[in-house]
């Protein structure tokens, strides 16, 4: 099975829009000097956008496509030398940062789905210096979902709260709130037609393909009778006090 790999269409591995990235580098505050790390970056663009501004950065990714290509992008841009993106386990990174973004990637530190949002908490407090900001991006239920969207999607109940409980469990942890951005659903519809263009695009090619059209057809349910409307993304610029 072989896919157009996401970057093809879409700008962001999340949904995200180019007009809130920028809020969200600029929600940062100056970056002139600063370290920034990414840990289960993708192909990286939002880390490329903090460097452009100012910084330096690290990203970690377990995949070596999109590592390549966020080389790539960093090379076209004039970033190379400013940069370092890696192949490996973002949750075995270790070191110390003035910015830590975990984009709709807490899973990379592992446990149950439950814990992954404040096992990175946890782990930004180890990472990051005095001062320190966390980009967090995580689901939220937008609603209550019912129990046949539960069933139509591949996500526990539990994982997942309000936005007000996600910044209660922030501030538990002793960050504080800079600012929150949260995705529309133009922004979410973006995304996961960049994912349903991939299927398509081989079906188009190679009808008998069954393998893909049953993952097309698993994401499709997934989406519109589970998650469409009813999972949200919040953007979270958390800072540690000094």
């Amino acid at each position: 099975m072989t896919l157009t790999p996401l970057y093809d269409d879409l700008v962001f591995h999340g949904p995200m829009s180019s007009y809130r990235a920028d809020l969200l580098v600029r929600s940062l505050g100056p970056l002139d000097g600063q370290h920034v790390v990414d840990l289960g970056c993708g192909w990286a663009e939002l880390l490329l956008r903090t460097v452009a501004a100012g910084a330096t950065g690290e990203g970690v990714d377990l995949s070596a496509d999109d590592i390549a290509h966020g080389r790539k992008l960093a090379a076209d841009r004039g970033l190379s030398s400013r940069v370092t993106l890696s192949v490996g386990d973002a949750g075995e990174w270790s070191g110390s940062a003035d910015v830590l973004i975990v984009n709709g990637s807490t899973q990379v530190f592992g446990g149950d789905p439950v814990r992954h949002t404040a096992n990175t908490l946890a782990a930004g407090r180890r990472i990051l210096r005095p001062g320190g900001r966390l980009l967090l991006g995580e689901g939220f239920w937008e609603r209550e979902p019912t129990p046949s969207q539960l069933a139509a999607m591949p996500i526990p109940r539990e994982q997942y709260g309000s936005v007000d409980s996600l910044v209660d469990l922030a501030f538990s942890h002793g960050y504080r709130l800079r600012w929150l951005s949260q995705a529309s659903q133009d922004e979410w519809d973006e995304f996961e037609s960049g994912h349903a263009l991939a299927y398509e695009r081989r079906l188009a090619d190679h009808p008998d393909d069954t393998t893909v059209r049953e993952r097309a057809d698993q994401q499709r349910t997934w989406r519109l009778k589970g998650w469409r409307g009813v999972l949200g993304m919040v953007y979270l610029t958390l800072v540690l006090p000094r």
